[in-house]
């Protein structure tokens, strides 16, 4: 299936919720004890922003926007565009969260709240989404702070409708079903999510997957592709075609980011060659790359893997 693109196309992201990733990684953890870490790292996170960095590292320009708050947030913009992300960002009182990723034997996550974001920041960041053109690429991805009503990917969507934007949601729950009627242009939803939409058990089943996948498109949505891990990917386009991409074998090393990486890929991929199938490659071989690395895929090993993934037609 090809689609025509806009030429000079820009991508653009929105990360609600950034945050400063401390990732410490520490021998044998013991809860309520002295630890010391044996190594740490401090990382932008957001889904937003790691489709912005792996867009970044395969050559494509791509922007950031969301809401940032005091040091931490400043912080946030510096390493994102010390990586070549545009950044365009709303300030907002407050601190942008700091998460902690304690990695031992087992892993544990501690995620913050984040700043408190005002009606008069969503407009400003509203305004900045009236400037977008036909042919641009919006990436609505990841959980929002408590305090934005649930309806804000909606609203958004509202608000650019007739556009001629095409825009793409990696959400959960509520803020997932709520884009449906808008008609996204693509919604990833991985297998998990997928049955809990439903409230079904799904599993990596391929035939269930797309009923359920179907499904979403009858509520609306244009295209579906849903993540499944090392299962690989499975797309179901508006013209009824599905197309199954089996994951690289490799070994894993970190999967967060996997799912982000994968719609970075598939946006490469539909922007270079305007071929949903050869975008699926692209998004599988760049949610593998992640995956079998200490952080987001780079370039290189994205294109070894992209040479090794077949795309299979389903005949569903």
């Amino acid at each position: 299936m090809y689609i025509i693109l806009k030429e000079n196309t820009m991508i653009y992201t929105v990360t609600f919720n950034p945050a400063l990733d401390y990732v410490v990684r520490v021998f044998e953890f013991q809860s309520g004890r002295l630890n010391k870490a044996e190594n740490e790292l401090l990382l932008p996170g957001g889904k937003g922003l790691n489709v912005s960095e792996v867009l970044t590292n395969l050559g494509e320009k791509t922007t950031a926007l969301g809401f940032i708050g005091g040091f931490t947030g400043e912080e946030i913009a510096r390493l994102e565009r010390e990586r070549g992300v545009i950044c365009d960002f709303v300030k907002v009182e407050g601190n942008s969260r700091i998460n902690v990723k304690l990695k031992s034997t087992q892993e544990t996550e501690i995620n913050a709240n984040g700043p408190e974001i005002s009606a008069d920041n969503l407009n400003e960041l509203y305004n900045k989404l009236d400037k977008l053109q036909s042919g641009d690429i919006l990436v609505l991805a990841g959980s929002i702070p408590r305090s934005i009503p649930d309806t804000a990917y909606s609203d958004i969507l509202d608000r650019l409708e007739n556009r001629g934007i095409k825009i793409i949601v990696d959400a959960a729950s509520t803020l997932l079903v709520n884009v449906l009627d808008n008609k996204p242009y693509l919604i990833k939803p991985n297998h998990l999510e997928l049955a809990d939409l439903f409230k079904a058990q799904i599993g990596t089943d391929k035939e269930l997957i797309v009923k359920y996948a179907r499904k979403l498109m009858e509520k609306g949505a244009q295209n579906v592709l849903v993540s499944m891990g090392g299962d690989g990917a499975i797309l179901v386009c508006s013209d009824n075609k599905v197309y199954y991409a089996a994951a690289p074998k490799g070994e894993v090393v970190n999967s967060v980011g996997a799912g982000d990486s994968m719609v970075a890929g598939f946006i490469y991929g539909l922007n270079q060659t305007g071929d949903m199938v050869d975008a699926l490659r692209w998004g599988i071989s760049c949610g593998s790359a992640s995956t079998f690395s200490e952080y987001l895929a780079v370039r290189e090993d994205v294109i070894a893997l992209y040479n090794t993934v077949k795309v299979e037609e389903m005949n569903i």
